[in-house]
């Protein structure tokens, strides 16, 4: 590996901390106060600011301004004439007191042409849709399309469908993700109409010291986002349909519940992500312990340092 960066003769690259085998194309400018790390690729006509840290391996392509402010870790793609906005309400010649400060997450893929509102934080590992304008943060692994942006789905994340419910009591499917797993509840129907039963000790993974009913969700909204460190959670879906995420630090699914004979177990140190409500959904989650503030792990960075599949 190259000692120092290269430049190309019609760059002008003022600062004095850019990384090793970092290449700055043609037209490019970086402006003294800026740091870029190492292995970056910096195409034609960028130009980066003063307070902008760019992580290591960062590949930025044609036409992409970093405004101040501007935090992008390691690992990120940004796509070409991707934007970035630091000043929620400027105006001509009236500069903030401080840049508002957006932070791009390790791992990150702006498409082409997206649009970044200032002070967001782009989670670890998601991936922004070409021409997107993203006006709130974007959650970690995340796929957001659209103007506004919004969730169509989870990167990496394998699709495990329902089939209803099952004459044998308690039936499960284990999923990918560690100690998940679907279960198939009793179901009789006659011409009265149709009935789903569980027994606390026979038919669910544990007991149940507390219930909880999530209805009337906007469709576009998320719900969720966290982990428990000792909590077991089963779920649920008690009239129309919803899809949950888990993640386990190493794999993800995506579990579509649109029926009350099918219950969902997510053990705890698995990170669950609730979305796609169709207007009518029902969730009735069953727990394992009363409500506990402190059992909840609410930033992914730090559900990852203790995941159980995470790879070492």
């Amino acid at each position: 590996m190259s000692e120092t960066y290269t430049a190309h003769p019609d760059a002008r690259v003022e600062s004095a901390r850019v990384g090793p085998g970092t290449r700055v194309w043609a037209f490019a400018h970086i402006l003294p106060g800026a740091v870029v790390g190492r292995d970056c690729n910096v195409c034609d006509g960028v130009f980066i600011e003063n307070d902008v840290h760019v992580g290591d391996r960062v590949t930025i392509k044609c036409g992409v301004q970093l405004w101040d402010g501007l935090r992008v870790e390691d690992d990120v793609f940004i796509g070409p004439n991707a934007t970035f906005s630091n000043d929620p309400f400027p105006r001509s010649r009236q500069k903030p007191p401080q840049f508002a400060q957006t932070v791009v997450k390790q791992g990150a893929s702006i498409g082409a042409n997206a649009t970044i509102l200032p002070g967001l934080t782009i989670g670890q590992n998601c991936m922004v849709g070409a021409g997107a304008v993203v006006t709130r943060n974007v959650p970690p692994n995340a796929i957001v399309v659209g103007n506004p942006a919004r969730i169509t789905g989870y990167v990496s994340t394998r699709q495990d469908t329902t089939s209803g419910g099952s004459s044998r009591s308690g039936a499960s499917r284990v999923l990918g993700v560690k100690g998940a797993a679907l279960f198939d509840l009793p179901i009789a129907s006659d011409m009265r109409g149709s009935l789903s039963v569980g027994e606390f000790a026979e038919h669910l993974p544990f007991v149940p010291k507390r219930y909880f009913v999530v209805f009337d969700v906007p469709s576009k909204d998320v719900r969720g986002e966290h982990a428990h460190k000792t909590l077991h959670e089963f779920c649920v879906c008690v009239h129309g349909s919803l899809s949950i995420v888990l993640d386990d630090g190493d794999q993800r699914c995506e579990v579509h519940l649109d029926s009350p004979t099918v219950g969902l177990h997510i053990p705890p140190l698995v990170w669950g992500i609730q979305y796609r409500f169709s207007r009518d959904a029902v969730l009735l989650v069953l727990a394992s312990e009363p409500y506990d503030a402190d059992d909840y792990i609410r930033d992914y960075d730090q559900f990852l340092k203790v995941a159980p599949g995470r790879k070492p």
